[in-house]
């Protein structure tokens, strides 16, 4: 299977999105990056499927890399111009070993098929099956990191506004802190410093993930960047703008004293895990056949949809859908408990055996229901992209899934 390749290989946005292919530039351009490998969107699926081939070629591509290690995504529609993904898929940061990458994929393929990424794909008017592409770097531990603009955000000033804190730089993105801010001309000069209030710093565990370290309360508001890093960073946005072009959003990262580039991209108009990996269990057949909407199926047709499933997992307290949200994927419950409200008002507790939002299936709509994880939640999902197409060319399915909403519909109006 193609598809893994380092970094300085990644060319094709439609493979490997452009996160991968941004950093694939930077690094045919000489830029500082830290050691890394691009997996296409379908390597990504095939792991998330529990193909072991696929999963067999990623861990002997990230063996080499050094650990730790961050795996981030990369949809092929992710951080354009006029939509950025910021906060929708999800990263993983302190991945200890080359063998854990393979449930943060999984993780990260689920998050480009959450209800919020597909909420906000329909506000974007990109409502379509996401290719989610994945980087997989060393993760750095940073003595200060953050985030740059090579044209003012909100002004469109032609300076270089800088935000900066102590650790790693998810502290600045993630806003768990108030940034240093510094402004910059392009000539260098430095039009304005401003101390933000740091008193937490983001630091990779060494069993993997990551963990809040208190800042002592004199380094809190104290600038974290020197005139002499700042002015580095002045000649790393003029490297970004040279290889990419203007007006530039950057995150970047000193570490052991090096300045790094960790991800460019277009700015936008107006952005760990530590478990053992295991191998995805198959769902039941038994399991699907209990479902309405699938019961009346042959079991040839039952075996076919079995086989899109695939484990997602939740931890307690976790929303699972929201109700009003966008939804794009059925649920069918492995272990755990889930609580249910319908405008505020509970409903039955579901348990192992139970399924939800089969209707998302059909239409693609809105949440009818908000499931929250009252356990560790363990479900296999089935997304509208993967059973769109199974019905589309299979007549006898789409037949019995007609028969099976007919009577869903009869029994409501008798009721």
């Amino acid at each position: 299977m193609k598809g893994v390749v380092p970094l300085l290989k990644a060319r094709d946005d439609a493979l490997y999105g452009s996160k991968a292919v941004g950093l694939g530039t930077a690094a045919r351009g000489g830029l500082p990056l830290p050691p890394g490998i691009a997996l296409s969107g379908s390597v990504v699926e095939a792991v998330a499927s529990g193909d072991e081939t696929a999963i067999e070629q990623v861990r002997r591509a990230a063996l080499p890399l050094p650990l730790p290690l961050a795996v981030r995504s990369s949809a092929v529609d992710e951080d354009g111009a006029d939509a950025s993904f910021a906060g929708q898929h999800q990263t993983l940061l302190g991945i200890r070993s080359a063998d854990q990458v393979t449930d943060a994929l999984r993780q990260i393929w689920w998050s480009a098929n959450s209800d919020s990424a597909i909420t906000y794909r329909q506000r974007v008017g990109l409502f379509a099956r996401p290719s989610v592409g994945v980087v997989v770097q060393s993760l750095l531990d940073p003595e200060v990191a953050g985030v740059m603009f090579t044209q003012n955000p909100v002004t469109g000033a032609e300076e270089r506004l800088i935000e900066a804190s102590w650790g790693l730089g998810e502290a600045v993105v993630a806003a768990r802190v108030i940034p240093d801010m510094f402004r910059i001309a392009p000539s260098g000069e430095i039009l304005e410093r401003r101390a933000g209030v740091k008193k937490i710093a983001i630091r990779p565990l060494p069993e993997g993930g990551t963990f809040e370290e208190e800042i002592p309360p004199e380094r809190a508001e104290q600038l974290c960047l020197s005139d002499e890093q700042l002015d580095g960073l002045g000649r790393l946005a003029e490297l970004c703008e040279t290889v990419y072009g203007p007006a530039r959003d950057i995150e970047w990262a000193i570490a052991d004293g090096e300045l790094y580039l960790l991800q460019c991209r277009a700015v936008t108009r107006g952005k760990g895990i530590s478990s053992p990996s295991r191998p995805a269990e198959a769902v039941p057949a038994e399991a699907v056949a209990k479902v309405p909407l699938f019961a009346d199926l042959k079991p040839r047709d039952v075996e076919q949809i079995r086989s899109l499933f695939k484990e997602r997992r939740f931890a307690a307290g976790e929303t699972v859908t929201k109700e009003g949200s966008g939804g794009a994927a059925f649920f069918l419950i492995q272990s755990g408990e889930a609580d249910v409200s319908v405008r505020g008002r509970p409903r039955p507790k579901l348990t192992a055996g139970d399924y939800f939002g089969e209707i998302a299936l059909i239409d693609g709509g809105e949440r009818s229901a908000t499931v929250t994880a009252a356990t560790d939640l363990v479900c296999y999902g089935l997304t509208y992209w993967d059973f769109r197409p199974l019905v589309q060319s299979n007549a006898t399915i789409a037949w019995g899934l007609l028969q099976a909403l007919a009577r869903r519909v009869r029994a409501e109006q008798e009721g």
